[in-house]
């Protein structure tokens, strides 16, 4: 996929894919209130067991996604449970490629016993934002992915390092916009340290989902107006009323006559 000329070819035929992080928890019930989001997306990225997820989750997570025929995707973080992902690790680039390819292998002998191959791969919480951050950083984990899962596509911030990586060394891309988060107008996401960064009135998050997906201006948090091409809308599960944000989500696209297809059908 070539987010460019992919996202205006969505846009105008009124398609949009909407993912969601699952496998979070800890818990039968974890999986339950994830499975419950799951006819609203299209697509899902797993927690595979660094900053979160276990066999357990892992497999009733994939279970569920594949009842549900959605796009599997894995979502390894920097291995650092206790602060669940959004710490920045001093770990060397070794360490945490290892970590990385050990999350991903985890998810992925999950999928090989249920007949289902990885779609995508998408980063967590600080490793995702020191991506956008370093650009070396960028270069350097689209280059492993693509030596060590070559089918397998990157989902990432759209009009980020990342993104502008990957079109650099051919590998496919689904550039990503955040319903509930508020953006600098850099492009990158405020940090989650700042009064704002997660947006929770309702109304706004869909106003902004549906900025993203019709490639319309909205406010950052600092004041600027930014517009950007997307080909996958983030819904956060462990955002509050995650559920009922999906359907008034699904509400919203179908009267403005937007369908929800996985990123591979558009």
């Amino acid at each position: 996929m070539k987010s460019n000329s992919q996202e205006s070819y969505a846009r105008r035929i009124g398609v949009i894919d909407l993912n969601c992080d699952l496998g979070e928890g800890n818990s039968p019930q974890d999986c339950e209130n994830d499975r419950q989001i799951m006819p609203y997306i299209s697509s899902c990225n797993i927690a595979c067991g660094g900053h979160a997820g276990n066999d357990l989750t892992i497999e009733q997570s994939v279970k569920n996604a594949i009842t549900n025929k959605l796009n599997i995707g894995a979502h390894p973080g920097y291995p650092d449970r206790e602060n669940f992902g959004r710490t920045s690790l001093s770990i060397s680039s070794g360490a945490l490629q290892d970590s990385i390819i050990c999350q991903v292998n985890r998810l992925q002998l999950e999928l090989s016993r249920n007949n289902c191959n990885l779609s995508h791969i998408k980063f967590h919480g600080a490793l995702y934002n020191d991506i956008e951050a370093n650009r070396p950083l960028a270069i350097e984990m689209t280059k492993f992915c693509k030596q060590n899962f070559p089918t397998v596509s990157l989902m990432g911030l759209a009009s980020g390092y990342l993104q502008q990586a990957c079109i650099e060394n051919n590998l496919s891309f689904i550039s990503e916009g955040f319903m509930d988060r508020r953006y600098l107008s850099t492009g990158r996401l405020t940090p989650r340290s700042e009064p704002g960064a997660v947006i929770s009135e309702s109304s706004r998050v869909i106003d902004q989902a549906l900025s993203l997906i019709q490639g319309d201006k909205f406010l950052t948090s600092d004041g600027s107006e930014l517009r950007l091409q997307v080909d996958s809308i983030c819904l956060h599960s462990d955002t509050k009323n995650s559920l009922l944000l999906s359907k008034l989500l699904s509400q919203k696209l179908a009267s403005n006559n937007i369908l929800v297809v996985n990123y591979k059908s558009i």
